[in-house]
């Protein structure tokens, strides 16, 4: 073989350990120095109640339940069975029952997942009103709710019916979406019930 073919090769080897030399002068290296340290531990508790408030130390909902799984990841938590309950903005309790929850973790959101069940207990002039849906979202702190499953509202002398719900609690105004449907009671009717 010709000297010029083995000056070739020879060049071409050195071309390429130059470019790979190159390259890892180069590279981009992390930073050394950084420590995370271990992530936040998931957890678990048994047979809870746990209390959520706002920055004024005020309780937007509590809930309570057989069993509470918290990620650790994005610290957000997971209630089997709760019992739940909302503050509404005249400081009236409503009560509830949903098949599991899922709440973030500045418990800016709750979502009560499965059969959800929701009660305004009455007291002064405030009426008794029963909810029951599927998958309803809410926003304690804000006081709002939605769905887009079928909504039942019951209170005395009357219960509509349709599919999707809002409600603002603060307002006190809890709003069917479509397909309404209402049933009332006659005065009379409602007079006996008592």
């Amino acid at each position: 073989m010709d000297r010029r073919y083995w000056l070739l090769v020879v060049l071409l080897a050195a071309f390429a350990a130059g470019t790979e030399l190159l390259l890892w002068v180069t590279r981009e290296r992390p930073n050394e120095q950084t420590f995370a340290g271990p992530p936040r531990s998931d957890y678990t508790l048994t047979d809870f109640t746990m209390d959520a408030l706002d920055a004024t130390g005020r309780r937007t909902f509590q809930v309570s339940g057989p069993f509470l799984a918290r990620r650790g990841d994005d610290g957000s938590i997971f209630v089997t069975t709760p019992d739940y309950l909302l503050i509404d903005g005249s400081g009236n309790p409503w009560k509830g029952k949903s098949d599991s929850a899922w709440v973030n973790k500045d418990s800016s959101v709750m979502k009560l997942l499965g059969h959800v069940e929701m009660h305004r207990q009455p007291s002064g002039q405030t009426r008794q009103v029963d909810v029951v849906t599927r998958d309803l979202t809410t926003w304690p702190k804000d006081k709002k709710m939605e769905t887009a499953a079928p909504a039942t509202i019951a209170q005395q002398g009357s219960i509509l019916s349709g599919v999707g719900m809002r409600g603002d609690l603060n307002e006190k105004v809890l709003e069917l979406l479509s397909d309404v449907h209402s049933t009332l009671q006659p005065k009379s009717a409602a007079r006996k019930a008592k």
